[in-house]
């Protein structure tokens, strides 16, 4: 694989980019463990933590100070971001898992076109004829699957390696259209959250914004790790449903 060179307009010098890495590498250990707290035991940390450092040194080359934006909320994003790439090329879901994520989502749909509002966990469980344990089970099987991405919403990378965070932070970007495509889904994500029940919100906000674990977010709430989880993958099923409706239109 040929890497490719990193467009870079953060004009730090050297000094100022080895100080950033030093005050945020904490960053990438604090997602790599959220990341990897409900991924199979063969899924290595440390190759996420290697993964989320080179998102780290993106962020630092294409981070634009003048936009005004805190470096360590863009970086978060940047590592995050990184980490999840590698794991989807790792390609690491057996087709069980998929098809259990696909099941759940489907059964969502059906629910919310039916009733007009959030599902709730027996009418899923009514539509997998199973019982509400099984389907907890399920949610906390395929947590670990519960990503949304922008690309997942039809809005793909540039052929020059371009992420697409970068339309987000520079309005001045190659492609407007795109750039009002992103703002848009914004938009449209945030509406579709205020439509989650409170507590689901509660993990959202805890767990992308304020980046507590899973564990750390039971005990805010004072329910398990597993509860949270299971809430969690549920959540990002509703979502899924919404946003990709969203995106066919």
């Amino acid at each position: 694989m040929v890497n490719k060179k990193i467009p870079t307009t953060s004009g730090y010098s050297k000094q100022e980019r080895d100080r950033l890495v030093e005050e945020n590498v904490h960053l990438v250990k604090i997602i790599a463990y959220q990341v990897a707290v409900n991924l199979p035991p063969h899924i290595d940390v440390n190759d996420l933590m290697s993964s989320g450092t080179i998102g780290l040194l993106e962020a630092i080359d294409r981070f634009d100070k003048s936009k005004g934006v805190q470096f360590n909320t863009y970086a978060s994003i940047r590592v995050r971001g990184a980490i999840m790439d590698e794991l989807r090329s790792m390609d690491w879901m057996t087709r069980s898992m998929r098809d259990k994520s696909n099941q759940l989502e489907r059964a969502y749909d059906q629910v919310e076109r039916e009733t007009g509002r959030p599902a709730e966990l027996d009418e899923v469980a009514d539509v997998l004829e199973m019982s509400t344990d099984d389907v907890n089970t399920i949610l906390s099987e395929v947590c670990s699957l519960s990503v949304l991405s922008f690309e997942d919403m039809g809005l793909k990378q540039y052929d020059d390696g371009m992420n697409i965070l970068e339309c987000i932070k520079d309005p001045n970007a190659k492609d407007p259209l795109l750039v009002a495509k992103v703002n848009e889904l914004k938009r449209k994500v945030a509406e579709v959250i205020e439509t989650l029940p409170a507590k689901e919100k509660i993990i959202i906000s805890l767990y992308y914004f304020d980046e507590l674990t899973l564990k750390e977010i039971g005990k805010v709430l004072d329910i398990t790790e597993s509860r949270v989880c299971q809430l969690h993958s549920q959540t990002m099923h509703r979502l899924k449903v919404r946003l990709k409706k969203y995106a066919s239109i």
